[in-house]
């Protein structure tokens, strides 16, 4: 009760940034934040795909569900100004180069929203879509114990492939069957020097890494659109992925499907 409070007495004194025309400020960087209305079940940030902003995210469905049920949501904005692209992220690929370590810059942004409103064990989930998906597999990869679970959809590892992370993570990756813009296997750029990595070689990376026992899934299963797939053996962690019909986008009902898989999981430490 006494965190409700304090949290009340910090969010009523009105939210000083992170509205659409006033990003938080840090450092390296900015980003846009919802409050919600009651004591916060959590942390969800959102990473925006190629091109697109952190104010856009503030429209997002995962913005809105979010919101409702309770968690604060964080949108970044990635911005590169000197690079080919200018609103991207800086994923690991060869042949490829940033103007700022964007893994820096997150871990700045979600230390100085747990600062600013007094969220020091708030539960998290980082989610990211297309480019900001390829963002949070960096991230899952490089900092596992960044956030406590990862959602990313229709972007995955680039070329070339880590051949094993840093530690075991809770991950549920989504994708459109025919996506053709990210697709399944992935596809190269710039004559073959940038390459999109292949998602199912992005998932037995993670899998070698949460030392999960097969590679095939233990259970698969089948709700409305979705088809699912669950690797439940694995000795740290956890790994589902789930497949759709559609192309390049995230599924209907993708935000509430991936907030109740991080209410049900265990999320003591790895």
């Amino acid at each position: 009760m006494l965190a409700f409070f304090l949290f009340q007495g910090a969010a009523s004194a009105q939210q000083a940034c992170g509205d659409a025309e006033t990003p938080c400020r840090v450092e390296s960087g900015s980003y846009h934040l919802i409050l919600p209305e009651i004591e916060p079940a959590g942390i969800v940030m959102h990473l925006h795909g190629g091109g697109s902003s952190g104010k856009a995210m503030l429209n997002s469905d995962l913005a809105r569900v979010s919101v409702a049920r309770g968690y604060v949501f964080v949108a970044p904005n990635g911005e590169h100004p000197e690079a080919r692209w200018t609103k991207d992220w800086s994923v690991r690929a060869d042949n490829t180069r940033h103007d700022r370590d964007d893994a820096v810059f997150l871990q700045t942004v979600i230390a100085d929203v747990r600062d600013r409103y007094r969220l020091a064990d708030a539960p998290f989930v980082l989610a990211g879509f297309s480019r900001g998906g390829s963002m949070v597999w960096d991230m899952a990869c490089r900092l596992p114990e960044f956030a406590d679970a990862y959602a990313p959809v229709a972007g995955a590892f680039w070329d070339s492939l880590p051949e094993r992370c840093a530690g075991p993570v809770r991950l549920f990756h989504a994708h459109g069957w025919t996506d053709r813009t990210v697709p399944l296997e992935g596809r190269s750029f710039r004559d073959g020097t940038v390459v999109q990595g292949d998602v199912w070689a992005s998932l037995k990376v993670l899998r070698e890494t949460n030392r999960c026992g097969n590679r095939q899934p233990e259970t698969n299963s089948f709700e409305g659109e979705y088809w699912l797939r669950h690797w439940t053996d694995c000795e740290e962690g956890q790994v589902d992925l789930l497949l759709h019909k559609g192309g390049h986008t995230a599924p209907a009902g993708w935000a509430d499907t991936i907030l109740d898989w991080f209410e049900g999981l265990s999320l003591k430490q790895l």
